[in-house]
């Protein structure tokens, strides 16, 4: 079967939907990160730090490649992937493409509840990463909403609802 993505803003919830429904539909779940990370053995900060935006985005191109060719899978990918190269293109030619969708305020509420390292985002007061990342919405939004569906995701915010999500992301397939 047809490869299933995710995509959208970093903390948009890719991941945790994506791990139920790979559950629900008895797939593979795959983060596109955590992929890179393990087949490059170093963190995605680390490998920003040491090689640049520029080459990152080449290594994630490859992988992207790569990871959505697996069969029965669902792939969450990384907020900035979709807006790269022929990224877009590509992943709606060989998969069937969700956008979870969220408001730049909550999107803000998310990324400032996530454990993550994020590298554009080191070092942002409250006000900072609140432009950045309505700027930074606002451009990607265009790649974003190429995707085959769109669902709304801005009450993200128990089990119920993530299950929710899932069960519309299903309703697809």
């Amino acid at each position: 079967m047809k490869c299933i993505v995710l995509l959208g803003y970093m903390c948009a919830g890719k991941t945790t939907v994506g791990r139920v429904v790979a559950k629900d539909l008895g797939r593979t779940f795959y983060d596109l990160d955590w992929y890179i990370e393990e087949r490059f053995h170093a963190k995605i900060p680390q490998i920003f730090a040491q090689r640049g935006e520029e080459k990152f985005r080449d290594m994630e191109r490859r992988m992207l490649h790569e990871a959505a060719e697996f069969q029965d899978t669902v792939l969450s990918l990384g907020g900035g992937t979709p807006c790269f190269f022929d990224n877009m293109d590509y992943v709606n030619s060989v998969a069937e493409t969700f956008y979870l969708k969220a408001s730049p305020e909550v999107l803000v509420k998310h990324i400032a509840m996530s454990r993550g390292k994020r590298p554009l985002l080191e070092g942002k007061t409250p006000e900072e990463l609140s432009a950045f990342v309505h700027r930074q919405l606002e451009e990607r939004e265009p790649f974003y909403s190429r995707a085959h569906h769109t669902i709304d995701i801005n009450l993200l915010n128990s089990f119920d609802r993530i299950q929710d999500i899932a069960d519309k992301v299903k309703s697809f397939i």
